[in-house]
């Protein structure tokens, strides 16, 4: 048996005796679940050449990177209920971003709600639920109340010319318009000479050392803490030191610019989100300076969350709980940044639907491993359970993911074949099916005389960015695709 043979092995037996520990009555390890909005994998541990993002890459470092984890839909409201609730979008009914988790499902138990079921003391900071849009949350997953703090925010004087812009009256429930006229567009940007904590996640992670350190001087019972970070979300709103780390001259620009080839009018957006801020034009194109600004501010929000994230982690370190915490970092979903001439989120696309997923579990994942499997972001309900200790979740709502843990402890093992994903464009829905190579979206409307079905096919081997769909020129790969389609249950309607 070679050295590295038998390394392994005790990798895997180290994290099958710390699983039993915990089922036998040990002390329960802590979670500290980290969620950040709109984060791609823009990241140094992904290979971005031109990331800043030390943090995050020595979480890697330590634990597990999933290169294949994939949204369940890409919009922040539904991306979360997935994670929270295990249920995708065609389970659940919860396509949109008001889309409301107690009206369809009073009696599921969330995540968190799982936890504190088996002991644990559950908190939120931050955005881990979506909150706005008419989406109150849902403060009672928590057994602490929870610490709500802005998505968009301004520090310039000037900004926001004294008044709530649409998106922070949005981000607060406030109507969008006032006296039949919409509110005034706030920046896109700033880049403020200002402290990290004058924007929301410098504050967010502040509060979160502050609940290590009081849990590291009163630990009662077993924390849960969630702690949800808003950028890169719009406006790139971070301290210019962030901005200042990056050269424009050498960041990354759109290699294509145009819709794939062949691709339906419905699996296509332009404007909304973007278009809420200024500069932006309401309509027509965003030139190059303009995009080369926008990604600019993409990279510095990337930069500033990471070292909150940084804070947190150092944190656990000075605190001696490293090694009893279990830690996770995922992204809610990909992020568009010119490409196809899309921005932002919404699409069935590789850029919108891809995510960063981290795993550090000290004595079952081995540092600097990596999975190539394709992973979904429902299976981290049962693989967070199980990962603790607790028992195989029975709650009212099903549960649609399978758990990582033997992909913890062997990241060579198989797990399913595919990802799925959906995203609903008017009457019609974009089901989708991820495989390591392909991906499939058929696009089915809903109603009376809806119109046709309209099929999308991309391989990521021959066409990683996605130029074409091949859906009229490999029909037996259509073909072998919708069969995996066909394994998933009709969905939900979306309207």
């Amino acid at each position: 048996m070679s050295i590295m043979k038998w390394m392994h092995m005790v990798a895997v037996w180290t994290g099958l005796v710390s699983c039993l520990t915990a089922f036998a009555g040990a002390t329960p390890p802590n979670v500290l679940l980290i969620l950040v909005d709109d984060l791609k994998p823009a990241l140094g541990c992904y290979g971005d050449p031109v990331a800043r993002t030390p943090a995050m890459d020595r979480l890697a470092a330590s634990g597990l990177r999933f290169e294949r984890a994939y949204a369940n839909q890409a919009v922040c409201a539904p991306s979360r209920y997935h994670l929270l609730t295990g249920m995708r979008s065609t389970t659940s009914g919860l396509y949109n971003l008001s889309s409301h988790l107690r009206a369809r499902w009073p009696q599921a138990v969330t995540l968190p709600q799982y936890f504190a079921r088996h002991g644990y003391a559950t908190h939120s900071l931050g955005k881990v639920f979506h909150v706005g849009h008419g989406n109150p949350g849902d403060d009672g997953s928590f057994t602490l109340p929870p610490v709500h703090d802005k998505v968009v925010e301004y520090a310039a004087p000037q900004n926001p010319l004294g008044q709530l812009t649409r998106e922070e009256a949005l981000f607060q429930n406030q109507p969008a318009m006032v006296d039949g006229r919409p509110r005034p567009r706030g920046p896109a940007w700033e880049a403020q000479d200002v402290p990290d904590e004058a924007y929301a996640d410098g504050r967010i992670a502040t509060e979160a050392i502050r609940r290590l350190a009081q849990w590291k001087a009163h630990p009662d019972r077993p924390m849960f803490l969630a702690v949800g970070f808003v950028r890169p979300h719009l406006p790139f709103c971070v301290p210019r030191k962030y901005w200042d780390l990056y050269d424009r001259g050498r960041l990354p620009m759109p290699e294509v610019t145009s819709p794939p080839k062949g691709a339906p009018q419905v699996a296509l957006k332009r404007g909304g989100e973007i278009a809420q801020y200024l500069p932006i034009p309401e309509s027509g194109e965003i030139d190059e300076e303009l995009t080369r600004t926008l990604i600019h501010g993409y990279y510095a929000s990337v930069s500033y969350v990471d070292a909150q994230i940084g804070r947190v982690l150092d944190a656990l370190d000075r605190l001696g709980l490293a090694d009893r915490t279990r830690v996770v970092l995922w992204g809610d979903h990909g992020f568009h940044l010119g490409d196809h001439g899309l921005w932002t989120k919404h699409t069935n696309y590789e850029q919108a639907t891809r995510i960063p997923l981290l795993i550090r579990a000290p004595g079952i994942t081995r540092p600097g491993s990596r999975c190539d499997t394709v992973v979904e972001t429902v299976d981290l309900y049962p693989t967070l359970a199980e990962l603790a200790g607790l028992p195989a979740p029975d709650v009212p709502q099903p549960l649609d993911g399978e758990s990582l843990l033997p992909r913890l402890q062997d990241p060579s093992r198989p797990h399913e074949d595919h990802a799925y994903h959906v995203f609903p464009r008017g009457r019609y829905l974009g089901r989708a099916i991820r495989t390591a190579r392909h991906r499939l979206v058929v696009w089915t409307p809903s109603g009376e005389n809806a119109g046709p079905t309209y099929v999308e096919l991309y391989d990521y081997e021959a066409d990683p960015l996605e130029t074409a769909s091949l859906a009229e020129t490999q029909p037996e790969v259509v073909a072998k695709l919708r069969q995996i389609l066909g394994r998933h249950p009709p969905p939900q309607p979306w309207q």
